[in-house]
């Protein structure tokens, strides 16, 4: 498989690398054997996080033993130095592995001082002196605050949403990257969910060499789909596929929610992930799953919204999400009016 330079860290990463954070829905049976299939098959890096729940325990259980032939990359939200230094020895255990390829600073809402001794950043320098991490990164949401990384010359590489959905100014990020040699690594390159063509998603990264990117993987299929796409040798937006890309950028670019989940948790138990792009879903995949009674009820919940704003406050998109769900309930009940279970 072809791999990709991760920026001045010098690691060579294949071009489909395996997002691991689904892998925390499934049971550690099925998670590590589909981990170590995806190795199997030539896929040689993981990203994954301390706060996704049992992901980097099965990455340890599949692949300890070939642990020499693989990068992973793993992240703290912590914000000082305790708590990053207790994330960093929790993620060496559950990884069962002595050190950390890339320890990435985890969608900050602002920049770690390392001058600053108790800082966070404090504590991956102190890691990496100890040889538990061997390259710094940072991921994030935010526009200023990926330009601030990139200017500060302290981060090895940048992870980031980018997909065929992305601003001028978001593919702007890719050129600031490869002229400070800092890694790009693209989250969410389906837009959360929203994108379901993967040649089209794959060609559109392709254009931009030095863009590694994640795909979260939970099932054998989608797996398979990735392995396909990384056969092709040429990897071009044929007319077919722009089409494809002009109608979804058509549908959905602009203030659409990318399913991160940084608004929650939600006092009212609200789901606002799925229910603030609940009208591109049902829109976009097959609206049965959607249309029952069950899920009506959950869609409702949106009722009982206290209008705290938390949810707006810690969007990283700066979406006015209360009033952005009271539309999706309205469009919701149009279209359970005509397809719900009576």
């Amino acid at each position: 498989m072809k791999k990709i330079r991760l920026g001045r860290t010098e690691l060579m990463v294949t071009e489909t690398s395996f997002g691991a954070l689904p892998i925390q829905r499934l049971s550690t049976e099925d998670a590590v054997k589909l981990v170590r299939r995806a190795y199997e098959s030539g896929i040689n890096y993981f990203d994954t996080a301390n706060s996704y729940t049992d992901s980097e325990y099965k990455l340890g259980l599949a692949l300890s033993d070939v642990r020499k032939n693989i990068v992973i990359s793993t992240k703290s939200a912590g914000k000082d130095y305790k708590t990053v230094t207790a994330h960093i020895e929790n993620s060496l255990k559950m990884l069962k592995t002595d050190y950390i390829d890339l320890l990435q600073f985890h969608n900050p809402a602002s920049l770690s001082d390392p001058n600053d001794p108790d800082s966070a950043f404090a504590a991956v320098l102190d890691a990496k002196k100890k040889g538990y991490v061997r390259h710094i990164g940072i991921t994030n949401h935010r526009m200023n605050i990926a330009r601030e990384a990139i200017a500060s010359g302290l981060y090895e590489t940048l992870q980031f949403p980018f997909s065929y959905l992305a601003s001028e100014e978001e593919i702007g990020l890719v050129e600031l990257c490869k002229e400070a040699d800092m890694g790009f690594i693209a989250m969410k390159g389906l837009a959360g969910g929203l994108l379901n063509n993967a040649a089209a998603c794959a060609a559109f990264i392709a254009q931009y060499p030095t863009v590694v990117p994640i795909w979260g993987i939970q099932r054998e299929h989608e797996l398979d789909e990735w392995l396909r796409e990384a056969e092709k040798e040429n990897k071009v937006i044929t007319p077919e596929l722009q089409a494809v890309i002009d109608k979804d950028r058509a549908e959905l670019v602009g203030g659409f929610c990318r399913s991160c989940g940084y608004c929650l948790p939600c006092p009212m138990e609200i789901d606002i992930p799925q229910a603030a792009r609940m009208n591109c879903l049902i829109r976009r995949a097959p609206a049965a799953q959607y249309m029952t009674k069950e899920y009506h009820e959950k869609m409702h919940r949106i009722e009982n919204c206290i209008e705290c704003r938390a949810c707006a406050s810690r969007c990283p998109y700066s979406l006015d999400i209360p009033n952005v769900l009271k539309a999706m309930l309205k469009d919701y009940d149009e279209m359970y009016e005509k397809l719900g279970e009576k």
